[in-house]
């Protein structure tokens, strides 16, 4: 049995994985209450580290907390907690806890090969808070170090007589990931191309290659059966436009700029909605501004 995690060590963690989770700090108590300001506790959608002190208090913030997480809400809360009312404690005292729920992955990548642009790209992404889904069908196409690395989820099913089973490595990542091809064999190349196409539930679809290239699969999947809308929704060449260079790593970072592009922005509309996490007023009750 493993030791029980500080809530600072399990941030840590959980922010390299990119893994969903909520940060809850004790920042304002009155009366007798569990613990001090200052106490903080870490909750993800199975586990929880560290305390604020138990009870149906701490429970309250648990639930508050993955209801967050369930939602994707990523909105700072404050809640205030009466122990005696809300919390059905017999301390009596009163605490107000900031929750702060993290998402995890801004984007989740499906990467389909492990050749000299697909290592250069999960290189290029690595610094960023993004999970990489990465599948090849080949034995020891991977580097040495791709299962020690965080966000960096191998896939690598058995070939049999046709192939690689690239159905059971589309059915394998996550829905709204962004989805990019570029294995070593152009036949597994449509194969997945018309296996992303079925799921139809990426956020996107790019394979590495030539217009020529591209035609003569629009051709054959057509024939399987995709019609027009949905070809028209795969990117082929990939890379942002405009850029040169056929180094693996200059199309990496041509690829890595195009996502970019695709990446959500989750800054607000300003001219509908300029206020963000805890309201204002609520903050200038709780901490009196000094003059």
């Amino acid at each position: 049995m493993r030791p029980p995690e500080p809530w600072y060590a399990a941030l840590a963690r959980l922010q390299r994985e990119a893994r969903p989770h909520a940060l809850a700090s004790v920042v304002g108590v009155a009366g007798s209450t569990p613990r001090e300001p200052g106490a903080k506790m870490v909750i993800t959608a199975d586990d929880v580290h560290d305390t604020l002190g138990g009870g149906h208090f701490e429970q309250q913030v648990i639930e508050a907390a993955r209801e967050a997480l369930a939602s994707g809400r990523t909105d700072t809360r404050l809640e205030a907690f009466p122990l005696g009312g809300r919390s059905g404690q017999c301390c009596g005292g009163y605490v107000h806890v900031l929750i702060e729920p993290f998402a995890g992955a801004e984007m989740d990548i499906a990467l389909f090969g492990a050749g000299h642009v697909g290592r250069a790209l999960v290189q290029a992404l690595a610094p960023l808070p993004w999970r990489v889904w990465w599948f090849d069908s080949r034995e020891h196409a991977f580097p040495d170090d791709a299962r020690d690395r965080d966000r960096l989820h191998l896939m690598q099913p058995a070939a049999g007589a046709e192939g690689a089973d690239v159905e059971a490595a589309v059915a394998s990542v996550p829905a709204g990931c962004h989805a990019l091809v570029m294995t070593h064999d152009h036949a597994e190349d449509r194969a997945l191309v018309d296996a992303l196409l079925r799921r139809g539930d990426c956020a996107s679809i790019g394979m590495i290659g030539s217009d020529s290239k591209w035609a003569s699969f629009r051709s054959r999947l057509r024939d399987a059966g995709h019609d027009e809308a949905a070809l028209a929704t795969v990117r082929c060449p990939i890379g942002v436009p405009g850029a040169h260079g056929k180094r693996p790593c200059e199309i990496a970072l041509a690829v890595a700029a195009e996502l970019l592009t695709l990446k959500p922005d989750t800054e607000p509309d300003t001219e509908r909605d300029d206020r963000r996490g805890v309201a204002p007023e609520t903050l200038r009750q709780v901490f009196p501004s000094r003059t």
